[in-house]
């Protein structure tokens, strides 16, 4: 059996260390990708350490689900993919494709999908899949993405998550042209969240709690920026905005935020809070307004959103580091000192 390199976690409090994994040869509808590059989410962190009581951790543990690489292999029944293409992966590597859920493009909701990692493996090639913290990857064909050739592959492999999060919620709530839009937080999910939300068209609003991040959000794109712990600025905006994307995964005051909706406005939720936020009747009762929530998007929309960005030149902002360092930038994350994602290049991890 093929094996591969990687960075894997032996247990919730050891760090991350070189360990060689096993992969399966390809199949007739598979494609095996060399990885240049793997971005670095907050989920990863999580996952590493157990911290998810509903998706408990099997060790070791190979995170890992924004994947760049270049195809090195394809089975014989694959059609869409070829030698040398760079492609992509995301949080998916397989559904039952059969399901009325896949049938309708949604396979992040199918029954039995099949996460990048920390997921039952199918194919019984080790207990669970083993993500792009690794020098290769075998996916059915159906879940690699093609990449623009236009755009910097450090800063698209946090698309392949990133984006397709903050992305799908925009899209699915219809056009943005002219309406007034705001993102709340700017972090990895927020500075993506912002760059869609101008390359749609919308007046966008950064809402957040340090003043700091003004210029920040104003270069990424936003039009203006309201600070959240100053209630006379909230205040100003009240019943004002069409849609609010809400990226912020620490315990806040969601009722803060519904109260800025103008009638039948939409607030949806991409960070996940780990306690349950209470929420007011009152503030969506009047004014009819919704309290939505999304889960990254299908193939299909993520193919879609990756050609949206190559079209308007967005990527995600990066700091790109080698694998070695990626313990330290765990204890980073947690302190939210990266502007705006790390991009791991694998090519560091030939020296292992």
């Amino acid at each position: 059996m093929p094996t591969a390199k990687s960075y894997a976690a032996s247990s919730a409090t050891s760090p991350l260390a070189s360990l060689q994994i096993p992969r399966r040869d390809p199949t007739e509808r598979d494609v095996e990708i060399e990885i240049l590059f793997c971005g670095v989410c907050h989920s990863d962190l999580h996952q590493v350490r157990n911290e998810w009581s509903a998706v408990p951790t099997t060790y070791p543990c190979v995170p890992g689900h924004e994947i760049v690489g270049r195809v090195t292999q394809v089975g014989s029944a694959v059609k869409k993919h070829k030698i040398g293409d760079i492609v992509g992966v995301g949080c998916l590597v397989d559904s039952d494709q059969t399901c009325p859920q896949c049938q309708a493009n949604l396979e992040q909701f199918c029954p039995h999908s099949t996460f990048t990692y920390n997921s039952p493996d199918k194919h019984g090639t080790a207990p669970v899949t083993y993500g792009g913290y690794s020098s290769s990857i075998v996916v059915d064909e159906h879940f690699v993405l093609g990449v623009p050739a236009n755009l910097s592959l450090a800063g698209v492999a946090p698309l392949l998550c990133a984006g397709i999060t903050t992305y799908s919620p925009m899209r699915r709530w219809g056009d943005l042209k002219g309406k007034k839009v705001g993102v709340i937080g700017l972090g990895g999910l927020g500075h993506m969240g912002v760059k869609f939300s101008h390359a749609f068209g919308a007046h966008t609003t950064v809402l957040s709690t340090s003043p700091k991040k003004k210029e920040s959000a104003l270069a990424l794109g936003a039009d203006e920026v309201v600070i959240s712990s100053d209630a006379n600025d909230m205040q100003k905006h009240a019943g004002s905005f069409d849609f609010i994307l809400d990226t912020v995964s620490a315990d806040h005051d969601i009722n803060a935020y519904l109260n800025l909706l103008k009638i039948d406005g939409t607030l949806t939720l991409v960070g996940a809070p780990d306690k349950p936020l209470p929420v007011s009747a009152f503030g969506l009762i009047f004014g009819r307004k919704r309290l939505a929530g999304s889960l990254i998007g299908g193939i299909a929309e993520t193919q879609e959103m990756l050609d949206f960005c190559g079209t308007h030149n967005i990527t995600s902002d990066v700091e790109i580091i080698p694998i070695q360092k990626i313990n330290e930038a765990y204890e980073r994350l947690l302190k939210s000192d990266v502007k705006y994602r790390f991009s791991i290049d694998m090519a560091s991890l030939k020296s292992e």
